[in-house]
């Protein structure tokens, strides 16, 4: 080969034309980036970059920019999803979305914060102070309140500190999602089981025969993701409370959901407010399901009780951080969380919203179709009840690309065709859902 041969292929050989590192991390607008995400994460994007300028996808010059449209949102790997699924709480997609309040609320709280100080003494004050005082007034049948990291946790922490035999109905001895069993839970801690009365049917005197010198407490399990029909009896917080007045042994009720009263739509819902009024002396719930703040577990009842468990060394390792408590606060106190905005969501306006969604979609080009759909609570919450919805039907080829896309929408498949369910979004999203089908459609073309 001559000189000036080699010198031209050396001139094209893509590997030599690739911009150094430094030089791409040196941009302006790559270092802004650096700045705001992490050096070694963008010196990753850029390392992926200058790999696609040797595969010849990117022209050197085009590699700060293919950087930038590469870079995540944030530093975190978690993605922000469209949650099309008619799932209102989907436990795989973070349960209850944060309102606007609630967010504002974290990042607030994300510096230091006056979290467990009283800044008029300058000594240290009660921790969480705010929240639990928001709790307080959300369910004005209780007397104190203690936040912890799940209700699993809450669940943990009763069965700690009360010890001794737990009584418990045999069909309340339930498993929920990825295999976890609330008995596995209970009798970890050390506490000892007994089971009363059989699957489908238990009665008062169950209870009161198994009272004895060594029991803890009585506990209610919420089935949450199943329903017992038929043959079947149960004994209500309202029956057992009068026939444990005078005993000692705390009745205490884990209703699951943290619906915080009585809502229309959920008849058969346990809610706080109703359950601690009938005679409950503890309830226990999720914070990030109906209640629509932050992953928490919650704890309502007698202040001497609440007093105990707080006291209890294990508390500590099960308490919450600022950010939590800031995000819970916010959502009792703020202005209606998105879980209740969907679930209160009017059919009508559900049936305008994917009308419009689909003649958008239309308009680019896409086959879509308004059609009637069914929505659900998810999150064991009113496992039967099904909620009137409204969805955009697609042709059933749009599900995985749209989960692959930016933002993500889950949506599910239906026989022959893709749903996506607006119950499931709050009507800012309906855009946002609209820019990301006719992306994939346009990829297609």
């Amino acid at each position: 080969m001559t000189t000036e041969a080699t010198t031209t292929a050396a001139a094209t050989d893509p590997r030599r034309q690739v911009p150094r590192t430094d030089t791409v991390l040196a941009d302006p607008a790559v270092a802004a980036a650096a700045q705001r995400l992490g050096r070694e994460l963008v010196k990753r994007a850029v390392q992926v970059a200058q790999q696609r300028v040797r595969d010849g996808d990117v022209a050197p010059e085009d590699v700060a920019a293919a950087v930038l449209d590469g870079l995540p949102g944030t530093a975190s790997s978690l993605s922000p999803v469209l949650n099309a699924t008619g799932v209102l709480v989907h436990t795989n997609l973070g349960r209850a979305p944060l309102s606007g309040a609630a967010v504002a609320a974290v990042v607030a709280a994300s510096g230091t914060t006056d979290v467990e100080l009283d800044l008029g003494t300058g000594r240290r004050g009660p921790r969480g102070e705010g929240a639990l005082s928001a709790l307080l007034a959300a369910v004005p049948a209780a007397e104190a309140a203690l936040v912890v990291n799940n209700c699993a946790a809450a669940l943990a922490l009763v069965a700690t500190a009360f010890g001794g035999e737990l009584v418990i109905a045999r069909g309340e001895l339930v498993e929920i999602g990825d295999g976890f069993r609330i008995p596995d839970l209970l009798v970890s801690t050390g506490a000892r089981l007994r089971e009363v009365g059989t699957t489908n049917r238990v009665s008062l005197a169950d209870y009161t025969d198994a009272l004895g010198p060594d029991t803890g407490a009585v506990l209610k399990v919420h089935p949450s993701n199943f329903v017992v029909r038929g043959f079947t009896r149960s004994a209500d917080v309202a029956e057992l409370a009068p026939a444990l007045a005078g005993t000692g042994v705390p009745l205490v009720a884990d209703v699951g959901s943290g619906l915080l009263r009585p809502h229309p739509l959920l008849p058969d819902e346990p809610d706080l407010q109703t359950t601690l009024a009938a005679g409950a002396d503890l309830v226990l719930c999720s914070g990030d399901k109906l209640l629509g703040g932050p992953q928490a577990g919650i704890v309502l009842g007698s202040a001497a009780l609440v007093q105990r468990l707080r006291r209890h060394p294990l508390y500590r390792a099960l308490r919450v951080d600022k950010t939590t408590l800031a995000a819970l606060e916010a959502t009792l106190r703020g202005p209606v969380p998105p879980v209740r905005e969907m679930l209160d969501a009017d059919l009508a306006g559900l049936q305008a919203r994917a009308a419009a969604v689909a003649a958008a979609l239309q308009a680019c080009g896409v086959e879509a179709v308004a059609v009637p759909a069914t929505a659900r609570v998810g999150g064991g919450g009113a496992p039967e009840f099904e909620l009137p919805s409204a969805a955009v039907a697609l042709d059933p080829r749009f599900a995985a690309p749209l989960r692959a896309g930016s933002p993500p929408v889950v949506g599910y498949l239906e026989g022959d065709r893709t749903l996506l369910d607006l119950r499931s979004l709050l009507p800012a999203d309906d855009e946002r859902l609209t820019a990301a089908v006719s992306e994939v459609a346009r990829r297609w073309r």
